[in-house]
């Protein structure tokens, strides 16, 4: 009959028993956005897993890479800048004081770099399925956990045979890694959302990181840098975190408390900034990339 009314029927028969699914990325990056991470949990886990079965792939060594880097670091670190140099090591062993400052550098750097090219790592993924975009950078740094957890074993070995041992402070460690994991991150994301749009940036990261190294206490204690400067020195995350670990693992005098409060501080300034970005770029990744 002409005029009746359609309301509540489907135009294409049996359709309206099946439910109608949506999928679509969540706004912001509060409660709903961990939500969406969570739902994905299992993602994260296998991409990070298949990122340490690659990396290890067809190597002789296998997973020793992960402490051949920072004793390779710490041999040359102790040659040029302890025994030719002479740079102080806040009264401790100069091959414990480098190894100690280079297993948070190893975690932070390496993360730093996958995070950065984890979007543009896989384009075929994001092309072909829905997901949150922040599972890449995320995966890539719990793969280079599985690093850090390997290299931090041998630190112990060291302290024993340079007769140096942790007390109490050691509690802070895990704290601290997570200090590390966030400042990885909170770059990471900015370097992964224009990584995708500038493909130039790819060759950035290795000076970035170089950089990065010399302007952060690695192979020098911070105690060294003029009070004048200490402020500014410290805006850099890694500070804080090296000094920390130093600090708990080492018993160094050096009152890192400033130095870490500050990282936090500039940490979560950078990680806030960066997700907005990495939001606000996300939109186009499939069809940039």
């Amino acid at each position: 009959m002409v005029g009746s009314s359609s309301r509540g029927k489907s135009p294409v028969p049996g359709a309206s028993s099946r439910p109608t699914i949506f999928i679509a990325r969540n706004r912001g990056w509060g409660l709903a956005g961990v939500r969406e991470i969570w739902e994905y949990r299992e993602l994260l886990y296998s991409l990070a897993r298949r990122d340490v079965k690659l990396r290890y792939k067809q190597a002789a060594l296998g997973s020793a890479w992960a402490i051949i880097q920072p004793l390779l670091y710490m041999l040359v670190f102790t040659i040029f800048f302890g025994h030719l140099a002479h740079v102080p090591s806040d009264g401790v062993p100069y091959q414990v004081f480098y190894y100690a400052g280079l297993v948070p550098w190893v975690l932070f750097s390496s993360s730093l770099a996958g995070a950065a090219n984890s979007v543009a790592g896989n384009s075929v993924l994001i092309s072909r399925v829905y997901f949150p975009r922040l599972v890449l950078p995320l995966a890539s740094l719990g793969a280079f956990l599985f690093d850090f957890a390997i290299a931090l074993a041998l630190l112990p070995i060291l302290m024993v045979v340079y007769d140096t041992y942790p007390g109490i402070d050691v509690l802070w460690l895990p704290a601290l890694t997570v200090l590390a994991l966030l400042a990885a991150s909170s770059v990471g994301i900015w370097l992964a959302a224009l990584n995708v749009k500038y493909r130039d940036v790819r060759y950035v990261v290795p000076f970035l990181v170089t950089i990065w190294l010399f302007a952060s206490p690695v192979a020098y204690p911070a105690s060294i840098v003029p009070h004048a400067w200490r402020f500014l020195y410290g805006l850099n995350p890694m500070v804080g975190v090296i000094e920390g670990f130093r600090w708990a693992l080492l018993g160094t005098n050096t009152n890192p408390g400033p130095y870490v409060l500050l990282s936090v501080v500039v940490t979560t300034v950078i990680l806030v900034g960066g997700l907005a970005y990495f939001q606000r770029a996300e939109r186009a990744f499939a069809d940039v990339i």
